[in-house]
């Protein structure tokens, strides 16, 4: 207890008292332009519509979108073509749009460090975009990327996105599976010399997920992507994009996925996020499900080197009103920061670095080696993970 008769563990960097204890917690917590927060305009544009139920909240013009964001601490936003510009804008409509939103941005001092294409939406892509039997609307698909490239480019982004939503099948007698991922590996290898062609400093970042809104989709999860990409002409541009629900949708761990991504280096973007597993596709809040899924994520981006942004592709509850939307975009940052904080806290854990340690010592053990030795060693795996649950509890 303090001088001022409040209780103080030995680990708290704040006082907290009733009355000011959100207060406090909320400065130390506030995000700055240096963490590289993005939410793309279609999570807070998103309007609560489901299958079962209309549209709940107004449209969000996309420069309220970025003064709102920005006015809590956020770096930049991301966006698709259409989220931007109307899929049949015409050329002056499209630069009077970009050059407004230009303005907006540097009113605002936000960045645009990824775009991407929405080829699902529209109903020419009902059988796919890229992967469609039909070459007009393959050709018609490519067109589209190659457009949402170029808006990109105007924008300064670093990053293309490439989700397949649409690219998959109900049918499997319909479609050829090889004949597909050939009509794939054309149209990423067309988009890649587009980026060449042009000068782009630009590159694409494949999104997997396994179902949603098709059956199957193709590509299902981030080491499918990876095993793709190795057979492209320019695998050096196409790196993997992973989302946090997506990975738990097919029932993995997306730490491990990351992991995998970064050991790769190819991770070249990331989509924080959180989800049921056998769920819908729910894009909770960050971490709102399995904070400690996601603290390992935040460890791993925070020690494994990857400098893109953190970027959140979620959305606020139906129940919530525009205001409570910006209050789910306050929560995403905040508990990333929250959860970054926890990383520092398991570095300085005196007990948690102990036990580390013995367990590693453990492991260098000389020989001769004893195979029935070995057996019946305890590796102290519960003790080290009830240690991270206290950590995270806020006891240690």
């Amino acid at each position: 207890m303090n001088s001022h008769g409040l209780v103080q563990g030995p680990h708290d960097h704040q006082v907290f008292e009733p009355g000011m204890g959100v207060a406090i917690a909320a400065e130390r917590f506030q995000p700055t332009k240096q963490d590289r927060f993005t939410f793309g305009l279609w999570t807070v544009g998103n309007r609560g519509r489901d299958p079962f139920g209309a549209s709940v909240r107004p449209t969000l013009a996309p420069g309220t979108a970025v003064d709102r964001l920005a006015k809590l601490g956020a770096y930049g936003v991301t966006l698709h073509d259409n989220d931007l510009v109307p899929i049949d804008a015409t050329p002056d409509e499209r630069a009077a749009i970009v050059r407004e939103f230009q303005r907006v941005l540097a009113e605002c001092d936000m960045r645009v460090p990824m775009v991407t294409v929405n080829l699902f939406y529209d109903p020419v892509f009902k059988d796919g975009a890229l992967t469609s039997s039909v070459p007009a609307i393959r050709r018609y698909a490519g067109d589209k990327a190659k457009a949402a490239i170029d808006l990109g480019n105007d924008l300064g982004a670093e990053t293309f996105v490439l989700w397949g939503g649409r690219e998959g099948s109900e049918v499997d007698a319909a479609k050829n599976p090889l004949d597909a991922m050939a009509w794939y590996r054309d149209g990423v290898n067309a988009l890649t010399e587009h980026i060449l062609d042009n000068g782009y400093s630009m590159r694409i970042a494949m999104e997997a997920k396994p179902n949603e809104p098709r059956g199957d989709i193709y590509l299902a999860t981030t080491g499918a992507m990876l095993a793709f990409i190795a057979t492209l002409d320019h695998p050096e541009l196409v790196g993997v994009n992973p989302e946090i629900a997506h990975e738990k949708m097919a029932g993995l761990n997306p730490y491990h996925s990351v992991a995998q991504a970064l050991d790769a280096g190819k991770l070249f973007h990331i989509d924080l996020n959180d989800q049921k597993p056998g769920r819908f596709d729910q894009d909770l809040r960050f971490a709102s499900d399995d904070p400690k899924g996601a603290f390992y994520v935040v460890k791993l981006l925070e020690e494994g080197g990857y400098q893109g942004p953190r970027h959140f592709d979620a959305h606020a509850y139906r129940t919530e009103d525009v205001d409570g939307v910006f209050e789910f975009a306050r929560g995403c940052m905040r508990t990333y920061l929250i959860l970054k904080d926890k990383v520092d806290r398991f570095a300085q854990d005196p007990e948690i670095q102990g036990l580390l340690q013995s367990i590693r010592a453990r492991s260098q053990a000389v020989d001769p080696f004893d195979r029935a030795a070995w057996g019946t060693v305890g590796y102290a795996y519960e003790q080290l993970d009830q240690l991270v649950m206290e950590l995270l509890l806020g006891v240690r």
